[in-house]
Formats: C-alpha cells, structure tokens, sequence
C-alpha cells in the first residue's frame, strides 16, 4: 500500500490564488540580463507573477549552450525586486540548492535526470531540510511511476510540505506527434494515489513545438491538474535552447485566455468532477487505440512472415489457447468472461483480415 504524502495545497503556498491554473512561466534558459528582464516585464503585463528561467542546462550533447550558471540568479534576483515577482529554476546538486536559498529563489523543481537518480534526489532533499521553499518534481525520463512517487518521498521524508509533481512526458522511441510521449494514464494514476498532491503539466517539453501547447494545457486543465510550466521568452526565434516550443509572453498572454477552467460545484469541490472523470476515460480511450495500432502491425509483420513462409493464416490451437489465457488473466481486472471474449475475438477477426490480404497481395507490407 502507498504511504501518505504530508503535504500542503498549491492554494496555500503563497504564490497563486484560485481559481486555476497557477502558471509558472519564462525562458528555457536565462541567456542575459535584458532577455530576462524583458522577458520578466512582458510576463508580468500579461498577470503572470510566478517567473522560471534555467540557469543550469546540462544538455544532451556536449557543446550546446548549456546556461550561465549562478551569475543569471542575480538577473533573477533583479527581475523579482522590481516587478514583484517570484522566482523559480531547476536543482540537480546539493551546490545549486545553496545557491538558489543565496539569492531568494522561491521554489525549485527537478528535472526528469535527477528524478531518475535518487542519490541526487537524497542529496538535495538534505540540502532542503529544514527549509519552507516549495518543490515540484518532474516525471522520471521512463514511465516509471514508483520511481516518481520514491522522489516525492525522499523529499517528503526531509520535511518538504509545499510538494507538488509535474508531467513533463515521457521519452519514446516511437516517432509520435509531440516530443514527448504524454502518457496521461501515469499522471492520472499518480493523481489517484495522491489526490492531495498538486500536480502541474509542464506542455512546452510535452508538445517540443509551440503548436501543441494550447491542447496539451487544456488537456491538463480537463484532468484536473492544478497548474502550467509554460516557456516564454522575449524573443523565442533567438533563443539559444529550445526555441521551437518558446511563446513569446503576449502569445502566451492569448493561450491562457483560450484556455477552458472548469471549476467543480461547491460541493465536489474535494471530489472528481465528471469532466475529469471523462477526461480521464479520453486518454485511457487514446491508449487503447495506440496499442490496438501496435497490435496490428505486428499482425502484418506475422502476416508477411507467412506469405514468405507458405504458412496458413489460422493456427486454431494457438488461438484457442491465448484466448483462454486472456480470459484467465481478465478475471483479476473483474471483467466479464463474455465481454473479453467478444473483445478478443473482434480482435482476432482483425489479425486475420490483415493477414489474409497480405497474402491474396491485396495489401502492401505496412511499415
């Protein structure tokens, strides 16, 4: 059984006030003092007062722009004295906590590295004990939903109340729309285990281009998720790190506005509402078709195999022993015998459509 996280509400953190989303925004990286602070001033026209700017950026491949390093706080620092606003970046090491707590940051998060590596987790969940500033911990780079919630607890376990998590996707293999694979099912079921953990989406590294950001964000917003990470920069076309997914801060100004927050009634308020219910239903609905899509080009693949083999397309033992196997295993998701049967047999008919037009030469191998 999951432990209990101890943890405070984003509403009560200080920084954002209902209803929502809280929006964190700025810069992939903090380039300059005038990026900054341009970007800062566009930032707080638009009513966002929650500033973000990488000041670290260890990135994939040596030699890319990798950021300023603890100099940029100071711009940091500038930019919160004198538009009133509050400051965040990310942590991978002990050092960076001290230098952040140096220069007033208000709140850190961890980058999906550093969830994935629990001594650094344990390390800087030390460097924080003791401490009132909020943290916010991205999803780890593999779907792994244990090793997500292990960072959570480290830092809970240091006395971190003002916890929060964001969805930042997952890294595929698989060529898909968007950069990142969101795998909204693992976010869901975090939310599930935790419903009182404040979780954020982070859709600037889901979407990898500034196209995708507004249906990630509402997507967000539909399952309930209290809060946005969304980069802005003053001039994103310059940008030395990510200009492709960076809105300028009046597009994002118009984003925010596009966005529909439903807020649930007075007395659900603690509940699942029925959009998030049906939300939740949408992206399990995607996952579905996704694998059904896997499923079928492996099909092809068998289907080729066999035109190239002289192998028939039916092979009734095999079939009847996995259909049984799936009905076995279905019993421990409590779903009819029936229903499975029906499922797997549609399925099946499928495969063997697929196959057959394979091998009459109807259907050209699908890659």
């Amino acid at each position: 059984m999951a432990k209990t996280l101890d943890t405070v509400p984003v509403w009560d953190w200080g920084f954002f006030t209902e209803p929502k989303p809280c929006v964190i925004a700025g810069p992939c990286s903090a380039e300059t003092e005038e990026q900054v602070m341009a970007t800062a001033k566009g930032l707080v026209e638009q009513g966002i007062h929650m500033f973000r700017a990488g000041i670290w950026k260890p990135r994939t491949h040596p030699g890319c722009f990798e950021g300023v390093g603890a100099p940029a706080l100071k711009w940091m620092q500038k930019a919160k004295q004198e538009y009133g606003l509050k400051i965040c970046t990310e942590v991978a090491s002990e050092k960076h906590v001290y230098e952040c707590l140096k220069y007033g940051v208000d709140l850190v998060w961890l980058g999906a590295r550093t969830t994935g590596n629990p001594f650094l987790v344990q390390e800087i969940a030390d460097a924080l004990r003791d401490t009132d500033i909020p943290v916010l911990v991205k999803n780890p780079m593999n779907p792994d939903l244990d090793l997500w919630i292990g960072a959570l607890e480290r830092l809970n376990g240091a006395g971190i109340k003002k916890l929060g998590a964001i969805q930042r996707g997952f890294t595929s293999y698989e060529k898909i729309r968007y950069r990142n694979n969101p795998q909204w099912q693992v976010a869901v079921e975090l939310r599930s285990r935790y419903p009182e953990l404040s979780i954020f989406t982070d859709p600037s590294h889901l979407a990898g281009k500034r196209d995708y950001i507004q249906e990630l964000s509402q997507r967000s917003l539909d399952l309930g998720f209290e809060g946005l990470m969304i980069e802005s920069h003053c001039n994103p076309v310059c940008a030395l790190s990510d200009a492709g997914q960076q809105l300028t801060p009046e597009a994002l100004g118009e984003l925010l506005a596009s966005l529909v927050v439903r807020t649930p009634e007075p007395a659900l308020a603690n509940k699942e509402t029925i959009d998030q219910l049906r939300a939740q239903i949408d992206v399990i609905d995607e996952n579905l078709l996704h694998t059904l899509g896997q499923r079928m080009k492996v099909s092809r693949q068998i289907g080729q195999y066999k035109k190239e083999n002289n192998v028939a397309i039916v092979q009734a033992s095999r079939w009847d022993s996995l259909l049984a196997n799936m009905v076995e295993k279905s019993k421990a998701y409590n779903l009819p015998e029936e229903f499975v049967r029906d499922v797997f047999n549609a399925i099946h008919e499928a495969s063997v459509q697929v196959q057959n037009e394979i091998l009459s030469g109807e259907q050209p191998e699908q890659k």
